[in-house]
């Protein structure tokens, strides 16, 4: 009896997070995503700007809180995940190389709706008695849209995230990129995994912030090395593949490799789908990164934290899709039977040492990124609802859902973590839109 209630919970919980993804969330945030592109004069063109602030110090900043550059590192921790792998990989077994286009457009759209989400948390961020700063969507929902029960459904809806996309997803996701190669007892490696992100995150904000910001350089560039060598490899077909990608958005064609054909239509909802799942830009996420930052300008925090989109889906997930469809080009009948999520572990087959290990390797240092990157959105929404009581024991139960990832059934741990990000979208873009007189474009 008690199992059949279950099942039928899931049911239920799989419908509301399919109903709440189709095709009307995805038009709200492509959406707010053009209509902050056009007012903000198409803020993307200050994308120079907002990378050479990233790594210059602010004058006259002020002390207290993180430097730009750690808020920025500890978002992309957070975002560059899986996805940029084996979601890529789904993405073109399922919408073809066309999908890789409108991940693209999407990521490039969504860097305006990351900067007007980031400059409205910076603007009504909360100073508190150490001299640092807190903020982030449920702060901005509290203190300028006056909506604390929003702020409240928010701010739980960051924390129940946290532990299921941020912890338990991306344990399971490292035991299984483990036993890839290594026989492993999945318990184990969850003892372990549960240890580290214990040392880390039981430091503090600062430990979480330092270890983001050596971490992600070095795994962003360790996986981009092996797919531009990829694209170095395949150099002789890079225009037919930067050919086959745009022609397949606006076409009906079959794919690369003898990939079932899809329609455009397919490929553009794919598309779109795993570029605003990726870059995170809409869902409130990355502004709480932003808010904590040592700066006295919301124009230049929001600058330097777009750049994360840009990083995370305009160049990962299109390098990433370049050299997968290059692979496919040149090599079609070794894609013929693939699964959905191979296609990037063939492909990294063709590196002259150790390919697949390598991508095995990059899989796990991104999840551990985003289990760390996470835990701190968590702890500062369980600030945000306990006013500075009750992180101790978050970080424990954080550590004990990086445990039990590894061992618990993935299905239902993805449809939860579906169904709450969409209870931090719907409020985060409502506020969005209340708010958008605020938001500007200059200093």
């Amino acid at each position: 009896m008690i199992g059949v209630t279950m099942r039928t919970l899931f049911l239920l919980m799989q419908s509301v997070q399919k109903f709440l993804w189709g095709i009307p969330m995805l038009l709200l945030l492509l959406g707010t995503h053009m209509y902050f592109t056009v007012k903000l004069h198409f803020i993307q063109r200050k994308l120079p700007l907002g990378i050479r602030w990233s790594v210059l110090p602010e004058k006259e900043a002020g002390t207290g809180g993180i430097s730009p550059f750690s808020a920025l590192a500890t978002a992309l921790a957070a975002t560059i995940g899986t996805g940029n792998i084996i979601g890529i990989s789904t993405a073109i077994a399922i919408g073809g190389p066309g999908a890789i286009f409108w991940c693209w457009i999407t990521g490039v759209l969504g860097i305006a709706t990351c900067y007007a989400e980031c400059y409205l948390s910076v603007r009504f961020r909360v100073q508190k008695t150490d001299g640092s700063y807190t903020g982030g969507p449920m702060y901005v929902m509290e203190h300028a849209l006056h909506q604390k029960s929003a702020a409240i459904v928010f701010a739980l809806a960051v924390v129940l995230v946290s532990f299921g996309m941020g912890s338990s997803v991306q344990s399971h996701s490292i035991a299984a990129a483990v036993n890839e190669h290594w026989t492993i007892d999945p318990k184990v490696i969850g003892i372990l995994l549960g240890g580290l992100v214990g040392i880390v995150i039981l430091g503090g904000v600062d430990k979480i912030t330092k270890v983001c910001t050596w971490l992600v350089p070095f795994m962003s560039c360790f996986f981009l090395g092996g797919c531009l060598f990829l694209v170095w490899k395949n150099r002789d077909v890079f225009l037919e593949t930067i050919r086959l990608i745009v022609t397949s958005a606006f076409s009906a064609r079959s794919a690369a490799g003898g990939v079932a054909g899809v329609t455009v239509m397919t490929g553009l909802r794919i598309g779109v789908a795993r570029g605003l799942f990726t870059s995170e830009a809409g869902l409130g996420s990355i502004p709480i990164s932003a808010a904590a930052a040592q700066t006295k300008s919301a124009y230049r925090q929001s600058l330097v934290s777009m750049t994360g989109v840009f990083w995370d889906t305009v160049v990962m997930c299109a390098v990433t899709g370049i050299a997968i469809i290059g692979c496919m080009i040149k090599e079609p009948a070794r894609y013929l039977q693939a699964a959905d999520d191979r296609l990037c572990f063939l492909a990294f087959e063709n590196l002259p040492f150790r390919g697949s290990e390598m991508l095995s390797v990059s899989l796990v240092l991104f999840a551990f990124a985003t289990i760390i990157g996470w835990s701190y959105y968590g702890e500062r929404a369980v600030e945000y609802l306990g006013k500075g009581r009750g992180i101790r024991l978050y970080r424990i139960l954080y550590i004990g859902s990086v445990l039990i990832g590894t061992i618990l059934p993935l299905e239902a741990v993805w449809e939860m973590s579906d169904l709450f990000n969409s209870l931090m979208v719907l409020p985060n873009v409502f506020c969005l839109w209340m708010l958008k007189r605020y938001v500007e474009w200059k200093e």
